[in-house]
């Protein structure tokens, strides 16, 4: 009889578990295509794309609609946007649980590009010393007399490098700005996704 109290108690635990479970938060889109978030999905929209949090803001549950998985063939161009959207909606906030997180991402990423861009910058002063070097030695020339071709040769060289430096210095800031603001547009949409208003 015992047992039977223990067995029953323990059957009433596990529903009450299960139903804790379940429970949680709800993002679903109307069909004004405004976001809600809830703890109940209304049941018009029980059968549509919606996507359930835990406690933590992670998703653990998304439903999309029938014929919007990776095999269907025949979504217009907005349902793949829709859909591609979703995907990194969904990567997003598996990768990171806070915001300090995606900064620490940021920073990890710009160190390589940082290191390359201080280093462009001192073969840049080398480069236009060498090059300040030359023309002094080509201006030292008496007039009259021809500027030999070694050192025009120098010349020429160390103004390529000099030019060819300049634009791997252009193309490493502009790297350093897509990377800063790829990571500002991930903090700002999870924000969004998280329902932090914080800025």
């Amino acid at each position: 009889m015992a047992k039977s109290k223990i067995m029953g108690a323990a059957l009433v635990l596990c529903a009450v578990f299960s139903i804790t479970a379940e429970a949680g938060l709800y993002k679903w889109v109307d069909d004004k295509g405004e976001t809600h978030y809830g703890e109940v999905v209304p049941p018009e929209y029980a059968k549509k794309d919606k996507v359930q949090f835990d406690d933590k803001g992670r998703i653990i549950k998304e439903k999309q609609p029938e014929g919007e998985g990776d095999n269907s063939a025949n979504k217009t161009p907005e349902q793949k946007a829709a859909f591609e959207q979703r995907r990194k909606d969904k990567a997003l906030l598996n990768t990171y649980s806070n915001e300090k997180e995606i900064d620490l991402a940021r920073d990890r990423n710009l160190q390589q590009v940082e290191a390359r861009i201080n280093g462009i910058q001192l073969m840049q002063q080398s480069a236009q010393e060498s090059l300040d070097s030359y023309r002094k030695e080509a201006s030292g020339i008496s007039a009259g007399k021809q500027i030999p071709a070694s050192l025009q040769a120098d010349i020429s060289a160390a103004e390529s490098k000099v030019v060819k430096l300049k634009q791997d210095l252009d193309a490493a800031n502009a790297k350093a700005a897509s990377v800063r603001a790829s990571f500002e547009a991930d903090k700002v949409r999870y924000r969004e996704l998280t329902g932090d208003s914080k800025k």
